[in-house]
């Protein structure tokens, strides 16, 4: 882990940052509780605000573009444990890609300061 790169960087940049968000909605969509919330979604268009939020998230060259997370999940009924649900799955993700488990816990932090943007349940 390099002080003067990113963790996109150090992480292995699109390919890897792509790797682990195919990964990530392999699990989400497997799963019973997060399913239902996909299921009228255009998967092709929010894989690729995925990978651009990850890419930010993570320091990568990239402007997420995307709607902010509370007009883009108002109104979907998501609860705690279905945002809780979806970070472990990210976790997951990532540790199956060989993200060291500092990036795991920096990227992880980041997303949980979106949860009250994201629940309204």
């Amino acid at each position: 882990m390099s002080t003067t790169s990113t963790i996109y960087a150090d992480i292995g940049g699109r390919d890897a940052v792509e790797s682990v968000v195919s990964d990530f909605y392999d699990r989400v969509l497997d799963d019973a509780l997060l399913e239902p919330y996909f299921e009228d979604t255009d998967m092709s268009e929010l894989f690729a605000h995925q990978v651009q939020f990850v890419s930010a998230v993570a320091g990568g060259p990239v402007d997420y573009d995307g709607a902010d997370m509370r007009t883009a999940h108002e109104g979907m009924g998501i609860t705690a444990e279905a945002f809780a649900r979806v970070a472990e799955h990210l976790a997951a993700a990532l540790r199956e890609n060989d993200v060291p488990e500092a990036y795991v816990d920096a990227i992880i932090d980041d997303v949980a300061a979106l949860e009250d943007d994201v629940v309204d349940v």
